[in-house]
């Protein structure tokens, strides 16, 4: 990895500010991939997901001496792709609602040379049931799980890129949680939630509270006791922590050359 690859945020933030064009590139190109992403799973179209990307970027571009911390950078870009993508879908109307299966199966096939031709098929079908089970969550929910549970943000960041407190955002988040979790299922080879058997708590909303860290150490160690006695309730909040993990290891497409070279092209005509 080069000098400016291994520069922080900060550092690469101040030189942009002071007009260095590498420093502001490299800034661009750490972030340009994770926008890419959301978009996909956001508009669902990977056309629209290149719009979004480029519009973005510029936006940033354009007003980088506007931005003074480098630690709200993340925020500031997903909330203003995020307000793209709302206008995407708005201008599409009904298509709006159409399932995110095709960004899934098209826009975040990343080869692995690593992996068998078995293995990168499975890879493949596991992704675009990901994209579609995120498609057909309540929107408020899709929002709070792409930006918390893919996308790697803070609860405090997510709900300042949405504009909600941040008990709304850990509320929708816990109920996204457990709907991805039916929904993925089947296709992770889990048994389908059934209602908590007497006696027994609700340990999938608990377990995703505990994650976030919500619950006291008390409750924490008598759930933890719960689970040392109980395999039912074990076993569904290890399918709720298999979830995560598809969530979490959610691959990182690479953005088409093409919309490199125009992205490239535009920074030169704001010169």
């Amino acid at each position: 990895m080069g000098e400016d690859g291994e520069r922080s945020d900060e550092t690469l933030l101040t030189a942009a500010r002071q007009g260095d064009r590498p420093a502001l590139e490299t800034l661009l190109a750490r972030y340009q991939a994770r926008i890419y992403r959301y978009g996909l799973r956001m508009c669902g179209d990977p056309e629209d997901a290149k719009d979004v990307l480029q519009d973005t970027m510029l936006a940033m571009a354009r007003r980088v001496g506007a931005l003074r911390a480098a630690g709200a950078l993340p925020t500031w870009l997903y909330t203003v792709a995020r307000s793209f993508c709302i206008k995407r879908r708005r201008g599409h109307g009904a298509a709006a609602t159409r399932s995110l299966d095709a960004a899934g199966a098209t826009g975040l096939q990343v080869a692995d040379p690593a992996r068998g031709p078995e293995d990168r098929v499975a890879g493949r079908q596991l992704e675009s049931l990901l994209a579609a089970a995120i498609a057909d969550l309540n929107p408020a929910q899709r929002d709070v799980l792409l930006l918390r549970d893919v996308e790697g943000l803070s609860a405090s960041q997510v709900a300042e890129v949405l504009g909600i407190g941040v008990k709304a955002v850990k509320s929708r988040l816990h109920r996204g949680r457990v709907a991805l979790r039916d929904r993925l299922a089947p296709a992770l080879g889990l048994p389908p939630s059934t209602p908590a058997a007497a006696g027994c708590p609700d340990v999938l909303t608990l377990w995703s509270q505990h994650r976030e860290g919500d619950i006291t150490a008390d409750l924490c160690a008598r759930m933890e006791e719960h689970l040392a006695r109980c395999p039912r309730c074990a076993a569904a909040c290890e399918s709720l922590k298999r979830t995560l993990v598809v969530c979490q290891n959610a691959p990182t497409p690479v953005v088409p050359a093409a919309v490199q070279q125009a992205l490239r092209q535009q920074l030169d005509r704001l010169r």
